[in-house]
């Protein structure tokens, strides 16, 4: 099993491009299910999750066709089996985004109950709440969601939570319904509007994508298209995140500050100096981080997915910050690791006080998560000596390339077997 070895202590200096949105290309990829005609994409990252949908896709009968180093076209006329096994399904909570497409084109879906991350319960309820609301008869059996319908109907779903899997499983499932469907307290996130914009190129009529309420009006069918997906905004916070931790200045290429408001705020907040260019943001770190208090909740408030990465910096800021996690349960697993680097982290409850130290020790730490990889990755590039990160599967899951891109910073990383 492959691990990352990290000598702390540089600062991160230079320019790297970051890749595609993981996020957003994931439910792009299943809205090539609702067209017989050729999706063709660009800006698609190299990840695990990414490798895992195309093997799921292509076991349906989905025709996969590279084209370009980060662009490939998607052919579902020949789709003839609409089940997604659970030995697909159980590394990867995102193969859950097949179900409504293939309900809307082919009258039936088979999906088993999803697996991934260790967070915390991320249940479907809502997804087959709302396939019931559009006619779809749902049953679980087995570990398996069986939906069944002729032709789904247009029907007003309002999500008991903001879920940006279910606002965007529905979103799909809808556009080729019979008549209008309306998703309130649909999830406002930038992949939903990446999604969005793919499938109204494919000829879908959804308006309000980026609000809290998204009106589909279903057609007979869908064509082919072409798209780009967006940049990867986690990808950006982070690698912000990491030179902020070692008093770094770098450029990260195309990207946008456009989806990253909160978190450029906080990195404002912790003394840096944030730049925003059209399609590049720029940071310069002070000499010692001020500790940032910060609480998650859906967008456009602070993502979760930047908590962990938070977390790590404020280890070594100056002063104490206190961490409030509102969407996931379990999503503290990396403290206990960033304390074995010699972190001052208190857990009560949903929040964790993190008293800054004015250094952290090289350790041998575990990765638990994705995120949470990549806090350990940020602890590591700033403790004293050596650090290995055990069982970085995870962060292959989520971050193209990661050594590589470090490296081009200036760190000094290394991948061992």
């Amino acid at each position: 099993m492959d691990k990352l070895i990290l000598a702390g202590g540089a600062p991160l200096a230079g320019e790297v491009a970051i890749s595609g949105a993981k996020n957003a290309a994931l439910p792009i990829l299943c809205a090539s299910l609702l067209t017989a005609e050729p999706l063709q994409l660009t800006n698609l990252p190299h990840l695990n999750d990414i490798s895992t949908m195309l093997r799921l896709l292509a076991q349906m009968g989905v025709e996969v066709t590279l084209d370009g180093p980060s662009g490939l076209v998607l052919d579902a006329k020949g789709l003839n089996n609409p089940l997604a096994p659970y030995d697909l399904v159980k590394t990867m909570r995102a193969s859950i985004l097949v179900l409504g497409p293939l309900v809307a084109r082919c009258g039936e879906a088979r999906v088993s109950l999803p697996g991934g991350c260790a967070i915390g319960a991320r249940p479907v309820d809502q997804h087959i709440k709302g396939l019931q609301a559009m006619g779809a008869e749902v049953t679980v059996e087995a570990g398996y969601v069986h939906a069944k319908a002729k032709r789904l109907k247009g029907a007003r779903i309002c999500t008991d939570m903001v879920t940006v899997t279910g606002t965007e499983n529905l979103m799909m499932a809808a556009v080729l319904a019979d008549g209008e469907t309306i998703i309130d307290n649909a999830a406002r996130a930038p992949e939903v509007v990446d999604l969005a914009n793919c499938l109204v190129s494919m000829g879908a009529q959804i308006s309000g994508a980026g609000t809290d309420v998204i009106r589909i009006r279903g057609v007979e069918r869908l064509s082919g298209a072409q798209h780009r997906i967006m940049p990867d905004r986690i990808e950006t916070g982070t690698y912000l995140c990491a030179a902020a931790a070692t008093g770094g200045e770098v450029r990260l290429t195309q990207t946008s500050a456009a989806y990253l408001d909160a978190v450029v705020d906080k990195l404002m907040d912790a003394g840096c100096d944030v730049v925003t260019e059209r399609d590049a943001i720029r940071l310069k770190a002070p000499q010692r981080l001020k500790a940032v208090s910060l609480r998650t909740a859906p967008y456009p408030a602070f993502p979760t997915d930047m908590q962990a990465q938070f977390m790590a910096i404020n280890a070594v800021a100056d002063g104490v910050a206190t961490i409030r996690e509102t969407i996931f349960e379990n999503r503290f697993m990396h403290a206990n690791e960033l304390m074995r680097l010699g972190a001052d982290i208190q857990i009560e409850g949903s929040n964790a006080i993190v008293r800054g130290v004015a250094r952290l020790e090289g350790a041998t730490v575990m990765a638990t998560d994705l995120r949470a990889s990549a806090s350990l990755v940020i602890a590591g590039l700033v403790a004293q000596g050596e650090t290995t990160i055990d069982r970085i599967y995870h962060l292959d899951r989520g971050y193209e390339r990661i050594e590589e891109k470090l490296a081009k910073l200036g760190a000094r990383v290394r991948r061992a077997h």
